[in-house]
């Protein structure tokens, strides 16, 4: 179990790793070795989130989620297949806690007493400005 949170555990067997070859730093060794991991989590299946962290969690993921709903995690940035393993874990327990944060509510404003003076004395300035692009007018 991969604890991530008070409420939030996720089974071994519920992410899926995958390694293919990665190009930048390694010589002839990246040619070899596998050493890129694809790392896939199914979000809709998981027993382990509550569906309000599901939710924020496909939204979070953007690009990254397929319309399955399943979450694909490419780490690459290491020469070795165990550091981008335990990178791409990283990066997926980082999203489950920031999915796992409640959003802040919203509280509405009002515009400031300045603000609104600063508003209406531009609008003031565009209006003659605009006035003044009129028809020469005959005297």
């Amino acid at each position: 179990m991969i604890l991530v949170g008070p409420r939030i555990a996720i089974a071994e067997d519920e992410i899926g790793e995958s390694f293919i070859r990665a190009s930048g730093p390694g010589g002839q060794n990246v040619n070899k070795v596998s050493s890129a991991v694809q790392l896939r989590f199914d979000i809709r299946a998981s027993p382990g989130l509550p569906p309000d962290v599901r939710e924020r969690l496909e939204r979070l993921g953007g690009a990254r989620v397929t319309q399955d709903g399943v979450l694909i995690i490419n780490a690459r940035a290491h020469r070795s297949q165990e550091r981008n393993r335990q990178a791409a874990r990283e990066a997926l327990i980082a999203l489950l806690r920031r999915a796992a944060e409640p959003p802040r509510p919203r509280r509405p404003t009002h515009p400031t007493h300045a603000s609104r003076l600063r508003r209406l004395s531009e609008k003031r300035r565009r209006a003659a400005v605009k006035q003044g692009r009129g028809a020469p007018t005959e005297t």
